[in-house]
């Protein structure tokens, strides 16, 4: 009886979720095919634009815990309403935006709080409390994989618009895609979640987080997703632009963002189901072994379309693999009821490497013209994050446990 309410529940919840998740992550991946326009349209320097994308990036981190938090005291539906709207007026801002102080403004924080209220955050949470413990990892892959499915469609599609009518036209274009998503939210309505027990029920907040900030796990937990925020972002602002300069041609760079999401589909539900069978820990770290070998393997050889088109094709089937096993980690360690906040402290850290990846990116990129520095930088942070999952006790922390 328990298990049919759970997929009666689930359903309409997963299908509203992916259809937010798919829009909201697909405008956000289209941000790297404005980097050469933007810039050569106003002379500026790749670091110009880079440091919008870095503050988004970072906006996006910040404001994840406090929309978790949103969530938790006012409900679901408000916190991906108030995402919205400061994504569509971010988007709007900036189409109108000539300097860099704006685009860091409009670009940069508005759309980074919005990315932040419509994200995984507040959305996995939703997914996470729907959901049975054993479909749960899965769910979470489902849901994952839909944002993997906006980067395969919104991006090329983007890159078009751009062609077509100019990239400030586009972001007008995807403000309204973001609102239109409002329209799915009357099917959210996520059940609580049935294995809360009453000690558990009554832990605030503020002592789950003071738990959580003391137990090593979780240290552990946001300290390896840095490498994953890094490496993400830095090749979603700047592969088209390396793939365009390499190779000549900007559709490759474009495409190399669909191929990632293309197999980024099938790599999240593939660990999402491997996630409720063996330890996410132990997912995770070998995800991070496979990124650093696939990194040094591109930056060795000579940039070509083939090398690009395998890189992508492997990176993007570890590209969102690590969001179901970490969030589902998160909620598995401490439980469903405050994993959006949780959750969110967690994916702050992996927002701050990708500020880093992005802005340095830039920078590095100026200094040196090229993109190699940068790129050695995330494969030795990718080699930290792979063992530093390994001593995670995956053991579920409960009330009044010591850590």
């Amino acid at each position: 009886m328990t298990e049919t309410r759970h997929r009666d529940d689930l359903t309409p919840i997963l299908i509203a979720s992916s259809v937010i998740l798919l829009i909201g992550f697909g405008i956000r991946a289209s941000y790297g095919v404005f980097q050469v326009p933007i810039a050569e349209e106003f002379g500026w320097l790749r670091s110009d634009f880079s440091m919008a994308i870095a503050v988004q990036n970072l906006a996006w981190g910040i404001g994840q815990p406090m929309f978790g938090m949103f969530a938790e005291k006012y409900g679901d539906r408000k916190a991906i309403i108030l995402g919205a709207a400061l994504y569509a007026i971010g988007l709007v801002i900036a189409a109108n935006s000539g300097t860099p102080t704006g685009q860091v403004l409009s670009s940069g924080i508005l759309v980074g709080l919005g990315i932040a209220g419509t994200g995984f955050g507040v959305v996995l949470a939703i997914v996470g409390r729907a959901a049975s413990p054993e479909k749960r990892s899965f769910a979470l892959g489902i849901a994952t994989a839909a944002g993997s499915s906006g980067q395969v469609l919104i991006p090329p599609l983007a890159e078009y618009l751009e062609r077509m009518v100019g990239w400030d036209s586009t972001m007008l274009v995807m403000a309204v895609m973001i609102l239109a998503t409002l329209a799915v939210l009357p099917m959210i309505k996520a059940p609580p979640p049935p294995e809360v027990t009453r000690g558990a029920a009554e832990e605030t907040l503020w002592q789950v987080l003071g738990r959580a900030s003391r137990d090593p796990n979780y240290i552990l937990l946001f300290l390896g997703f840095f490498s994953c925020g890094y490496q993400l972002a830095f090749i979603t602002a700047h592969f088209p632009a390396l793939v365009t300069e390499a190779c000549g041609s900007a559709a490759l760079g474009a495409a190399s963002l669909t191929l990632i999401g293309i197999t980024n589909i099938f790599g999240t539900l593939i660990a999402g189901k491997l996630g409720g069978i063996y330890r996410r820990k132990t997912l995770l770290a070998i995800i991070y072994t496979l990124r650093t070998i696939l990194s040094i393997g591109f930056i060795m050889l000579p940039p070509t379309p083939t090398t690009v088109i395998i890189f992508s094709l492997g990176m993007g089937a570890l590209w969102l693999a690590t969001v179901p096993l970490t969030s589902g980690l998160v909620g598995y360690l401490y439980g469903m009821k405050y994993m959006g906040t949780l959750y969110g402290f967690v994916f702050l850290s992996h927002q701050l490497g990708g500020f880093l990846g992005v802005y340095l990116g830039g920078v590095l990129y100026d200094a040196y013209g090229s993109y190699d520095v940068v790129w050695w930088v995330g494969i030795g942070v990718g080699a930290f994050s792979a063992i530093a999952h390994l001593p995670i006790r995956e053991e579920p922390q409960r009330l009044g446990q010591p850590i």
